[in-house]
């Protein structure tokens, strides 16, 4: 974890970071043989850990339990919603979302039950990449990370904003930072267990596909638009992690 505080300096030290906005557009993955290089990387490690851990958290964990630490995870992370949102300048979406946060964490049992949702209180998430978004800044070349997989650099800048403001990361609010790694630890598993389902909705070139689904699920995010260009499958949020 503590390398990639430097990953983003790193990928400003690569040729062609500063390509044009122009040229940007006509290539969003000028960093293709890289990426490529990164995403088998990517592709072994969880080939041989990461999904024979997540299909093994599936066996073992009932459909209730599962679905409780993925409404945790998400709660937790109503926080970071809370912050972007009155960075945005949309405090609606900051109220709601400071809703959720309380009554999930107090009626929900810490955030393992989602009572928020059926009480009409809406899921508004909202991350720092969106936040440069608003703020202008162009999105950057699309890129591979080692082990936290495809982003572009205005969302990976966001990415690791947003996890080390998490609640996790916050300095003093969770002494003992082994917990913390514990909780990064079990998102992970948790999203992989998640898109163990999706798995089987990649068709062709696999780099290929989850470029373009990535890029066009982060495209509705950000704008609510989204141009289909790569499949005709559509991949549900749950699927696809900004």
């Amino acid at each position: 974890m503590v390398l990639s505080r430097y990953l983003l300096v790193l990928l400003m030290l690569i040729p062609g970071y500063y390509a044009s906005a122009a040229e940007a557009e006509h290539n969003i993955d000028p960093w293709e043989p890289m990426n490529r290089k990164i995403f088998a990387f990517n592709e072994t490690l969880d080939q041989y850990a990461l999904l024979p851990v997540a299909k093994g958290y599936r066996f073992v964990m009932p459909a209730p339990a599962e679905r409780g630490v993925s409404n945790f995870v998400a709660n937790i992370y109503e926080f970071n919603s809370v912050i972007n949102s009155l960075l945005q300048g949309r405090p609606g979406n900051a109220m709601q979302s400071a809703g959720r946060f309380l009554v999930n964490t107090t009626i929900g049992l810490g955030g393992f039950l989602d009572v928020a949702s059926p009480m009409g209180i809406e899921h508004n998430p909202a991350d720092f990449g969106q936040t440069l978004f608003e703020w202008g800044v162009e999105s950057g070349p699309y890129v591979m990370l080692p082990l936290f997989g495809p982003r572009t650099v205005r969302s990976a800048a966001g990415y690791f904003v947003d996890t080390y403001s998490s609640i996790p990361g916050l300095p003093g609010v969770i002494e003992d930072r082994e917990w913390a790694y514990l909780f990064w630890t079990v998102e992970v598993i948790d999203l992989r267990a998640n898109l163990i389902k999706a798995d089987d909705l990649v068709t062709g070139d696999r780099y290929i596909f989850l470029r373009n689904a990535y890029l066009q699920r982060r495209e509705y995010f950000l704008t609510g638009k989204v141009q289909d260009s790569f499949s005709e499958q559509e991949i549900s949020d749950e699927y696809i992690d900004f």
